[in-house]
């Protein structure tokens, strides 16, 4: 790529903001010129308006320190400086489905990272090894829209990236019925310790919408396109619970699953270890060089040792055993905030830029 496309950040302020502002630092293919946040923070530099909420832990860029926020609401004034947005705004799911769609109809593709509009039948939601293809529905869109560049598409649930991949990998064995307990950290709620003091050595089991999202979504991954919609599977049966613990991040799920042929123990952790999509076949720059991988170690996976597995993007299994009730039982780990949001909308983007979906205005 010989010019980077220019890119702007729609609820920059925020954490996945802040996260899609760190993992974007030097990206080959993009720079962000435009950060847009509530009127609040506009036309002050992005340096002020996050004043000391900055969350990550590598230091904040100095190439944005110095830019001017814009108001997220000035719509076309924001548009007219990028090439595309990533969206990680803070609103009503209404609102979001508005401004994204606003977005999209000033010819400026929107990858989100929110939940809006992840159950619209044309807007694709996707985990790029596993369902590129459903990028095919924005065609779809863009007649709803009635654009010729702009569009909307979604990544998935924080929360399903631990087990998700897992199971798709496993598809032709027929996973059926599928347990999940997830253990989800605090900044999948945008949190640190420092602004949730209660969460210290305390458990809270319950998230809200979280676990219909974690039942629902992967079914919708593993759906395909039907007439410029997406139909979503009806197997496998997926039932969750949620539970929010004193972790900054990283999602731990512990998983059982059900197979139609159920399938060996090394046949499951060859699958996983060999698994690859698009991404790895066209050495996109943010895709994990391995996406799964096995862990053999019985206190493996572990947050602090294991979350920056492939730079946060891919994600790590481990405790494969037969269970007495259901054929398998497993552990999954992913980075929440990393391919859970920021990471896997921006490998989105690479996507759909290598497959000409993104281009210079």
């Amino acid at each position: 790529m010989n010019q980077k496309l220019k890119v702007g950040i729609l609820g920059g302020t925020g954490m996945v903001g802040q996260r899609f502002i760190s993992l974007l630092e030097n990206h080959p293919w993009f720079e962000v010129v435009a950060i847009a946040a509530s009127p609040r923070s506009a036309g002050k530099t992005y340096e002020e308006a996050v004043g000391g909420r900055w969350k990550m832990q590598k230091a904040m860029p100095e190439a944005v320190k110095n830019i001017v926020v814009m108001n997220v609401n000035e719509v076309e004034k924001v548009a007219s400086e990028v090439d595309f947005v990533f969206s990680a705004v803070d609103m009503s799911k209404e609102e979001i489905r508005a401004i994204e769609d606003a977005y999209a109809k000033t010819e400026t593709p929107v990858v989100s990272n929110n939940s809006a509009h992840r159950w619209t039948p044309d807007v694709p939601m996707v985990v790029p090894e596993i369902n590129p293809e459903h990028f095919e529905v924005i065609e779809a869109q863009k007649k709803r829209l009635g654009t010729k560049k702009g569009f909307v598409a979604v990544k998935p649930n924080c929360s399903i990236q631990s087990y998700a991949p897992a199971l798709f990998a496993l598809k032709e064995f027929g996973p059926k019925e599928v347990v999940a307990t997830t253990y989800q950290a605090i900044s999948g709620a945008g949190k640190t310790f420092k602004d949730w003091p209660e969460m210290v050595e305390n458990i809270i089991p319950f998230i809200g919408g979280e676990e219909e999202k974690s039942e629902q979504e992967p079914l919708r991954l593993f759906g395909k396109v039907v007439d410029g919609k997406i139909e979503k599977a009806t197997a496998p049966l997926i039932t969750t619970q949620c539970i929010r613990v004193p972790v900054l991040d990283g999602h731990t799920a512990a998983v059982f699953v059900n197979f139609e042929k159920k399938p060996t123990k090394e046949e499951i952790i060859d699958r996983w270890e060999n698994f690859k999509g698009l991404p790895q076949e066209l050495n996109l720059p943010s895709a994990p060089k391995q996406f799964i991988r096995y862990m053999e170690e019985d206190n493996r996976p572990q947050v602090k040792l294991d979350i920056d597995f492939e730079n946060g993007m891919g994600i790590s299994m481990g405790r494969l055993r037969e269970d007495t009730m259901f054929d398998y039982k497993f552990v999954g780990l992913s980075h929440n905030t990393v391919r859970g949001a920021a990471g896997g909308a921006v490998l989105c983007a690479e996507l759909l830029t290598a497959q000409g979906y993104i281009t210079a205005k």
